[in-house]
């Protein structure tokens, strides 16, 4: 079974960036063998596919197929994140900064295809130009160059070439600024999946070959071309539709993907909020955010440290990530207020304290479990002994602990979105990091690993989620009693002992 490393949908964006960069040094590579001429231009595209054909001309394929495959990455990642709502609230400026990638890529494709001058870059050439003279912006009428000889010069492929090079590049910035307010965006594909990706590109073109389809002839208009319907899907259109149809097809497309984050409205639950008498200035939470909404500067208070966390609401999707890799986020401590270093505001850390303590008063039988579920997969709110929270890294390592050596139950059951379109982008990642002792705050080796399940599945594979979390109750109802280090009576806070515990106790560093 292929993990999700290996998952093209879960890696879209970077996938996206992989064909970019092959387009890019494909397109290098071919301008060796191109000449601007407008009588040559034709002969040394043959010449690069034909007697080349084993490195230019494979070249040539890998140049075509790369940017239709970067079409389709965009088309199937605007979908993706429409379906599993990642376009409103906060995560606006990703979705809006997509709306002028898709424009510069097609702007791209299209200024690329007049460049080759058969056929096809005549038809491209006579319906874009008409495109282009229904708007009120050129004083003379662009399409007369393409309908009639001895009107078009090598000047024109200068600046055709001169577009093609310089919508790439603008593109590459918009790509940079599409993912500006994202943390650790995916920028590159794991190396098998670009490596496999590799060698399908090279299997197609070697076996179809991309190639041109005959020499432009402004004499004639052509009858019948072979279209790039990933490119040129509109075209056609212009003579069923009339130009006018076609930018207004245009318009409102543009128009709905750019208002879409605001319709309907998204009611945004408080950002988190810092306790300054509890944060440490560690970064931890800065480290783990997704979306880059927390940042550590100067120390405002007399305590003795540098730094501290500052969030920015206009970023904060509160997640409860943050929450989940505080150090003082621990449910030890015997506090009836429970407060934390950085904490959500309408979902803090001693109320889910509480919900699971009264969640656990309900749990009976052997093989009693208690599941914490993320709000967005499979599990949230569907089973008894459930606690649904924003996202299960809000959950600290140290809450496991907690509730096996308080006897609250005898097994754990952590269900998050499915592994490859986790709602938050990293809480699956944190949380499995944790768990294996790779990142702070991570769960303690007195934790018996036997009585922890992790699921990871969608809202969309509910029995599934059910099936794994009824098998895994089975499996704990066959273990031994649980005995783990000094384990105190599931009692409320409030009854617990006032002295401090130890650090260890409060699975603190």
């Amino acid at each position: 079974m292929f993990s999700p490393a290996l998952n093209p949908l879960a890696q879209l964006g970077a996938l996206g960036f992989f064909f970019f960069w092959i387009v890019a040094v494909s397109g290098i590579y071919l301008f060796i063998f191109f000449d601007t001429g407008i009588e040559r231009a034709y002969q040394s595209v043959e010449y690069l596919t034909h007697d080349h054909w084993f490195h230019a001309g494979v070249m040539r394929s890998f140049h075509r197929y790369a940017s239709d495959l970067m079409v389709v990455m965009v088309a199937v990642h605007l979908l993706r994140e429409f379906a599993y709502d990642h376009y409103r609230g906060v995560r606006w400026y990703s979705w809006f900064t997509g709306l002028p990638i898709i424009w510069l890529l097609y702007a791209s494709g299209i200024t690329g295809y007049w460049l080759v001058w058969d056929k096809l870059a005549q038809y491209v050439a006579l319906v874009s130009s008409e495109l282009l003279d229904w708007l009120p912006v050129f004083g003379e009428p662009i399409a007369r160059n393409f309908i009639a000889t001895g009107t078009l010069t090598s000047r024109f492929f200068s600046l055709m070439v001169f577009m093609h090079v310089a919508v790439p590049l603008f593109l590459l910035f918009i790509m940079w600024v599409h993912i500006l307010r994202i943390s650790r965006p995916k920028v590159n594909p794991p190396r098998a999946l670009a490596l496999l990706s590799l060698v399908a590109l090279l299997a197609v073109s070697i076996w179809n070959p991309a190639l041109s389809q005959g020499h432009a002839d402004l004499a004639k208009v052509p009858a019948t071309v072979g279209l790039d319907w990933l490119y040129l899907p509109l075209y056609p259109l212009t003579t069923l539709w009339g130009n006018g149809a076609v930018w207004a097809f245009l318009g409102a497309f543009s128009l709905m993907i750019a208002l879409m984050p605001w319709l309907p409205p998204l009611r945004r639950a408080k950002a988190v909020e810092v306790h300054l008498d509890h944060c440490n200035g560690c970064a931890r939470c800065a480290e783990d955010c997704p979306y880059e909404a927390i940042r550590m500067v100067g120390r405002t208070d007399n305590l003795p440290f540098p730094t501290q966390a500052q969030v920015n609401p206009s970023l904060c999707v509160s997640c409860g990530i943050c929450v989940g890799s505080c150090p003082s986020s621990t449910p030890f401590r015997r506090s009836e207020e429970l407060r934390t270093g950085i904490d959500l505001p309408e979902y803090p850390l001693k109320e889910l304290r509480e919900r699971v303590l009264e969640t656990a008063r309900g749990l009976s039988g052997p093989g009693r479990l208690l599941v914490l579920a993320c709000e967005h997969g499979a599990a949230a709110g569907r089973l008894e002994g459930t606690v649904v929270m924003p996202c299960v890294a809000m959950a600290p390592p140290s809450l496991i602990d907690y509730i096996l050596s308080r006897d609250l139950a005898d097994g754990v059951v952590i269900a998050g979105c499915a592994e490859s379109a986790c709602y938050n982008r990293l809480g699956v990642k944190w949380t499995e990091e944790r768990f294996a002792a790779q990142r702070d705050p991570y769960l303690r080796a007195r934790v018996p690993r036997e009585r922890i399940a992790k699921i990871w599945a969608s809202a969309l594979q509910v029995r599934h989620a059910e099936a794994e979390i009824a098998a895994f109750g089975a499996k704990v109802a066959q273990l031994p009693p649980l005995k783990m280090r000094s384990p105190l009576p599931a009692s409320a806070p409030s009854a617990q002992p006032k002295a401090r515990e130890p650090a260890e106790a409060r699975n603190e560093p």
